[in-house]
């Protein structure tokens, strides 16, 4: 009886969420969001399953021993998924204030909530190389047994990252260990200190000779999946996990900023936001790391990266890390108060020249900060230069058109996490980066097929046209913002 209540409770819960999809104001762009987003899945699973059947006879015609190098770099690809579960992975949601004043189990709410994370493209994806590399050890001879305990024990402790990711996003305690835990070893297996795979490699062998120590992995997956249930169990309660926060108020006047009249009012919005609010300041982290990004592309240490094009595309990120980040939920940042805004007397062109000077100031500072790369010549740092020029006079007004149509409203009272609400950095704002990653790589490309410094010229050149007819394009830009402000505000109403 008490299954059956339980199931069909789940079974109301799927469809008060199907009803919240279809009944959304954005459903249409949700709709071709998760389209695209399935013929990118479809793609990878191709590729996943073409490296399953690849691995086994690829290891073993260089003379190594396949299960023996799979456990031995298991351990890097675990931490890798962790990594882009973190940034990419869309945390479970539900909308629980109404339902915690009805009859309803919150042991049920949290178990369905949690067990929508289950159900995602992040777990099944390992399945599809998994399941080759398992059935190409059975038809090569290995034991059923071994390799059965050895494929569970993977798949549980894969499925252990899906819980691990649930809590270092809500819970500073765990997200800091785990990252200094995942450096540790990191740094001491590259610069030979210690070789961490040496141990992890001898456990995931140890699944596959020994197969009742399956049982260790299956009870690490139990006990993570309970302590995440305690965890969002007890914060359940509208008086302490959805509780506002009182906190001492600040005021910063920013008087030097009055000079630049009502443009000016809204720089000074933003400064408090990026210095107030957690889930702001995380933009400005995130573009910090980005400096360094270019580290990979002009250090020679990846072979595949030592190309023109790629360090191209590596100074656009390199110099536009808080554009990017910051300038892809213009002006979700400001969807707590905008309808607020929009029924004051307010230029839309003033609204958007604040944001805009704050991306290229962000823009400008990143490029001198990132001066440290004439440590590799002159030629690099002109790269970053010419990105910057890019970003400064094309990406710039793209971001900020692409917000128009990005109606996410972002919650800066939300709950706590390591590097806030990953809202601001989703797979629908890589998504709308992606053309204005190629465009100068193509601009490039057609010019480098004369010479290379015509390639940078033609990047460079886009940019100095770009920020000439700047003017020109915040008209565009401004008139879109207005075909699309009512619709902006009926999805700001709604819960992202």
């Amino acid at each position: 009886m008490l299954q059956q209540k339980t199931s069909g409770m789940f079974r109301l819960f799927l469809m008060l969420e199907w009803k919240a999809f279809l009944r959304s104001s954005s459903f249409g762009a949700n709709l071709a969001i998760k389209i695209i987003l399935g013929i990118v899945a479809t793609i990878y699973a191709f590729i996943f399953l073409m490296l399953g059947f690849a691995i086994y006879p690829i290891l073993k015609e260089q003379g190594l021993d396949p299960l023996q190098m799979v456990n031995k770099y298991l351990f890097f690809y675990i931490i890798f998924d962790l990594m882009i579960r973190f940034f990419m992975q869309k945390l479970p949601t539900m909308n629980i204030k109404p339902l915690l004043i009805l009859p309803v189990k919150r042991d049920t709410v949290v178990h369905f909530a949690i067990g929508k994370s289950v159900i995602s493209f992040f777990n099944a994806i390992h399945l599809f190389w998994l399941l080759p590399f398992s059935i190409a050890m059975l038809v090569n001879g290995h034991p059923f047994l071994n390799v059965l305990t050895w494929h569970f024990a993977i798949v549980a402790i894969l499925l252990a990252d899906n819980f691990i990711n649930l809590l270092i996003n809500n819970k500073d305690a765990v997200f800091y260990p785990v990252v200094a835990l995942v450096l540790t070893a990191a740094l001491g297996w590259y610069y030979n200190w210690f070789d961490v795979t040496v141990y992890t490699g001898a456990v995931f062998a140890a699944f596959y000779d020994l197969p009742f120590t399956v049982l260790a992995a299956i009870v690490f997956l139990a006990l993570l999946y309970w302590f995440t249930f305690r965890y969002f169990r007890q914060r359940l309660h509208l008086d302490t996990g959805l509780a506002t926060k009182a906190d001492i108020a600040k005021t910063e006047n920013f008087n030097w900023l009055d000079q630049f009249g009502s443009m000016g009012t809204f720089l000074k919005n933003d400064l408090r936001l990026l210095k107030r609010n957690k889930r702001s300041r995380t933009t400005v982290f995130m573009s910090v790391m980005f400096i360094f990004y270019g580290l990979l592309f002009y250090t020679g240490s990846i072979e595949a990266y030592d190309s023109p094009a790629w360090q191209v595309f590596a100074g656009i990120f390199v110099s536009g890390g808080f554009l990017f980040t910051f300038g892809q939920f213009v002006p979700s940042w400001d969807s707590a108060y905008y309808q607020l805004m929009m029924s004051q007397n307010i230029k839309y062109k003033d609204y958007l020249a604040s944001k805009w000077w704050l991306m290229v100031i962000a823009t400008v500072i990143s490029t001198i900060v990132a001066s440290f790369y004439l440590v590799f010549g002159l030629k690099i740092y002109l790269l970053i230069i010419v990105g910057a020029i890019y970003n400064i006079g094309v990406n710039a007004s793209l971001v900020l058109l692409g917000g128009a149509f990005v109606k996410t409203p972002i919650d800066l009272s939300s709950s706590k996490r390591a590097f806030g609400d990953k809202q601001a950095f989703n797979i629908k704002t890589l998504l709308l980066t992606v053309p204005k990653l190629l465009g100068p790589i193509l601009l490039y490309a057609l010019g480098n097929m004369h010479s290379e410094e015509l390639g940078l010229g033609l990047v460079a050149g886009a940019g100095l046209v770009g920020f000439v007819f700047r003017n020109k394009v915040f008209s565009i830009v401004e008139g879109v913002y207005r075909s699309e402000k009512y619709q902006t505000i009926e999805a700001y109403k709604q819960k992202a």
